[in-house]
């Protein structure tokens, strides 16, 4: 091992002087004053393997907490009673008590699962309270909407759930798909504020097979004001019975379909309108901005 030149050249002699010191009692202070040892490095080396005397050592400050705990469960508290009257982690509660016998259940595991139980439905109870405050809440700020706010609504909603046009395939036409009765409303006002004529209107349902295909043409006809008989024949998808499919009950009623007849210059307003949001938007964005 190599030793600090200078005063640390009798490294020996220097560690049996630091080892005497400290087994009569001395702290690594009064050995390091001693012996004008200032480096912590070969202190540490000199009393390498020699233990701290008794009175030198901190009490513990979690000693008080230990022994309080280990009287409590004595007492047949459970972990969360000790942690919230001590405040400490289970973790350390349950390295202090281990080997102490767990206390007698009070209740059957039944009662304790009803206990529960109750207590996890007050808390979905309020959960969905407040779920319920938030969603009224926002719905109030709306309020009622302009023709031009329906406009630019029913753009960025038709982009998103319409038949858009591709290079590689040409489709400029209005057509529209969704199961969702509140799209189906807006999107049937936004065709009013575009001007659009319900005569200029074609209704088909797309639904499962195992469905009920005339009650769910009656829905949407009611729905959208018009008569079931006018609906185009609908599009029935094929039963795949390894298809986990969740919507089966009754509820279901399939997708309505829209298509506008004579809609090639109107789609390409709709696609003029939206990248007139697109633009809109991106010079309104500071990151934009010189």
């Amino acid at each position: 091992m190599r030793h600090a030149p200078g005063k640390y050249a009798d490294f020996e002699g220097l560690r049996e002087r630091a080892v005497a010191l400290r087994r009569a009692g001395l702290s690594r202070r009064q050995i390091r004053d001693r012996l004008h040892v200032d480096n912590n490095d070969i202190l540490n080396r000199l009393l390498k393997g020699e233990p701290a005397p008794e009175w030198t050592k901190r009490p513990n400050a979690k000693d008080g907490l230990r022994e309080k705990a280990r009287e409590l469960r004595l007492q047949g508290w459970t972990y969360d009673q000790i942690q919230v009257e001590l405040g400490c982690s289970k973790g350390s509660i349950s390295l202090w008590v281990r080997d102490l016998p767990k206390p007698e259940r009070k209740r059957s595991s039944a009662e304790a699962a009803a206990i529960a139980r109750r207590g996890w439905e007050a808390r979905l109870r309020v959960r969905e309270e407040q779920r319920q405050q938030t969603k009224a809440t926002a719905m109030a700020e709306i309020g009622d909407l302009s023709d031009r706010e329906v406009l630019l609504a029913g753009v960025a909603l038709y982009w998103a759930e319409g038949t858009k046009d591709k290079p590689y395939r040409r489709c400029e036409r209005l057509q529209f798909v969704n199961s969702d009765p509140n799209v189906i409303r807006f999107y049937l006002r936004w065709l009013d504020v575009l001007g659009v004529e319900r005569e200029r209107l074609r209704f088909r349902v797309s639904i499962h097979e195992s469905a009920d295909t005339a009650r769910a043409e009656e829905f949407w006809a009611d729905l959208a004001g018009v008569d079931a008989a006018d609906f185009q024949k609908a599009t029935i998808k094929r039963h795949n019975p390894k298809t986990n499919r969740k919507n089966t009950a009754d509820t279901y009623k399939g997708c309505l379909v829209i298509r506008v007849l004579g809609g090639a210059d109107l789609y390409r307003r709709v696609e003029g309108a939206w990248y007139g949001i697109v633009g809109a938007a991106s010079a309104a964005d500071p990151a934009n901005r010189t």
